[in-house]
């Protein structure tokens, strides 16, 4: 794929919409040109068919969370609360593009199989959270766990179900408060769980 010069590639975001309605199988190139306003010559110049303009706005969308999140990761704040901050960069991104969610949930069998996906999302959001992982240990706000892996997937599982659900259901009033009140659910449920602690001291088998 060429590197699209930044006029197209705002003019692309017309399509999300589109394959949102109707799923990338439902969408011909004629139907992107014409919500575009880009000449399908001019799309085909720059993207190899319509699955490689389904594979641009799921990057965009990636690059999006990355920046955000890196911010997030990045502060001078102990990492329970650069964590916190994670959780709310990622749902403030999706809401404030729930067409390209909506792209996402109606071909999600489709972008899973894109070669880049696994690679994009791992520098997007997985190494920061194992990071912060590690890091809480280190400061003291965050317990070991005994696969930061399978946590950091969790935790982006969690952030990324309850944004795509919060699309399907159209778009928002308030993006930010919406994110904010997701964002305290999820991290209410992945730092303090909801299990009592005498109910959890009692799983592990320590007295109580």
């Amino acid at each position: 794929m060429r590197k699209l010069p930044a006029k197209l590639a705002s003019q692309l975001y017309g399509a999300a919409e589109l394959i949102a309605e109707r799923g990338l199988d439902g969408t011909k190139i004629e139907d992107i040109a014409e919500a575009t306003g880009i000449p399908k010559a001019t799309i085909y110049y720059h993207l190899d068919g319509k699955n490689a303009v389904l594979e641009f706005l799921l990057g965009d969308l990636l690059d999006m969370i990355a920046g955000a999140v890196g911010v997030a990761v990045t502060s001078e704040e102990n990492a329970r609360t650069r964590l916190e901050a994670a959780v709310l960069a990622q749902l403030g991104v999706m809401l404030e593009h729930p067409s390209l969610c909506r792209a996402l949930v109606g071909d999600l069998g489709r972008a899973t199989r894109l070669p880049e996906l696994a690679a994009a999302l791992r520098t997007a959001f997985y190494e920061p959270i194992e990071q912060l992982l590690a890091d809480g240990v280190s400061d003291g706000s965050l317990r070991q766990v005994a696969d930061p892996a399978a946590v950091a997937l969790s935790v982006f599982g969690a952030i990324t179900v309850a944004g795509l659900s919060a699309a399907v259901e159209g778009p928002s009033a308030d993006p930010s408060a919406d994110a904010a009140r997701f964002s305290a659910a999820i991290t209410e449920l992945v730092l303090d769980g909801l299990a009592t602690p005498g109910s959890r001291d009692q799983r592990r088998g320590d007295p109580l």
